[in-house]
């Protein structure tokens, strides 16, 4: 009888060995981490896509003081 059982859970060790995993690992799924624009260190969930409200400030202040400048069409300003 202990030779049938041990015979038994190898076959199930054999069978769940050749089946795939039906649950995606966790880092499969999970996306890539981007750096941070700014300073290049990992983004930090909270402050994404910055890594710290620091780097998030000086974005903002980048837009703001227009370094960051967004091109537009001249004919656009002719038109009206």
């Amino acid at each position: 009888m202990p030779e049938q059982r041990r015979q038994a859970g190898a076959a199930q060790a054999a069978a769940k060995a050749e089946k795939p995993s039906k649950k995606p690992s966790k880092k499969s799924s999970e996306k890539p981490s981007r750096s941070c624009p700014i300073c290049g260190k990992p983004a930090e969930h909270a402050f994404r896509p910055f890594c710290s409200a620091r780097c998030r400030d000086v974005d903002l202040n980048r837009w703001l003081s227009g370094t960051y400048i967004v091109p537009g069409r001249d004919d656009e300003a002719e038109e009206e």
